[in-house]
């Protein structure tokens, strides 16, 4: 007897651990899993997916393409997953296709970037940063360090939440600010920064808009000039955390883009299995990474969670 009743309490706590199915969840970014940052976003998922079970698919574009990423949400819809993650760089772009999966009753959360058109897209929430919010923020920072004149390194113009970011950073700097536009290619970042500071003298500030991309290739062009010019940049890499160690830029703005990941696939896999879902937006940011805290997290970014 007690072994039979010993099975039935084992058997009782397998049914309880393991969901009821597992959930299909889709997600599509506009952020390539190979790029530095995105590839956080999928460590993420690929986290969740090992806690809950659900089977995950990460798909995203092969360079940034609006009219590609539709047509992958556009497949996406049509296999019918119980859930769909979406990025919204381009409404416009991307919300006829958001619409047609929300209309076919799948549930969308978005990440990263739309927080201001998930909801009229039909999103039952996001997760990520006000972009603006955090990009004023880090102005007002490096006004307080004395910044008067500065550029604003965008690598994707176009990308609606690289230009919030770029226009909070603006408005929270309160001094002169221009938008220096470049690729993704971290040879042309440094080229074009060492450029627009051998024309100008008085640029004292510079606000990159990704840390892999546009923050390390600025801090080796601000090195090159040797003026004591303030580097930041949003999100995170182990080469930028050890460049605020050395002492050789000031901050960056982590977004915890893990949670991004993380969170989505978790949600969509609670709501698959018990109908469980968060009643509004989840802010993963902004969090200032300066000096007394870089050491901290790159060991954890070297390792693809910061």
């Amino acid at each position: 007897m007690k072994k039979l009743l010993a099975s039935i309490a084992t058997a009782a706590m397998m049914t309880t651990a393991v969901p009821a199915f597992a959930a299909d969840i889709i997600v599509v970014a506009h952020g390539q899993a190979n790029d530095p940052f995105w590839s956080v976003v999928k460590n993420g998922v690929e986290k969740a997916a090992e806690h809950t079970g659900a089977n995950v698919e990460y798909r995203s574009p092969e360079t940034f393409d609006m009219v590609a990423m539709s047509q992958l949400i556009d497949a996406a819809v049509n296999q019918e997953p119980d859930g769909l993650v979406v990025s919204i760089p381009d409404a416009d772009a991307l919300g006829p296709s958001i619409e047609r999966a929300v209309e076919a009753g799948i549930p969308v959360i978005s990440i990263n970037s739309g927080s201001d058109v998930s909801k009229g897209l039909g999103a039952l929430l996001h997760v990520g940063q006000d972009e603006y919010d955090a990009g004023k923020a880090a102005g007002e920072k490096l006004a307080s360090m004395g910044g008067k004149k500065g550029i604003c390194v965008n690598q994707e113009v176009g990308n609606v939440a690289l230009d919030l970011r770029c226009e909070g950073f603006t408005a929270g700097f309160g001094g002169s600010v221009t938008v220096l536009p470049t690729s993704n290619d971290p040879a042309e970042v440094e080229a074009k920064v060492r450029a627009a500071l051998a024309s100008d003298e008085d640029v004292d500030t510079v606000m990159a808009l990704g840390a892999s991309t546009a923050g390390e290739p600025s801090v080796a062009a601000v090195k090159s000039t040797g003026r004591d010019i303030n580097v930041a940049t949003f999100d995170m890499s182990a080469g930028f955390l050890q460049s605020i160690v050395d002492g050789d830029a000031a901050f960056a703005i982590d977004q915890q883009q893990f949670l991004q990941g993380y969170l989505s696939v978790n949600f969509l896999a609670l709501h698959a299995d018990y109908g469980l879902m968060p009643g509004g937006n989840v802010p993963s940011g902004p969090n200032l990474i300066t000096a007394d805290k870089a050491a901290q997290v790159v060991d954890l970014s070297a390792k693809g969670i910061r």
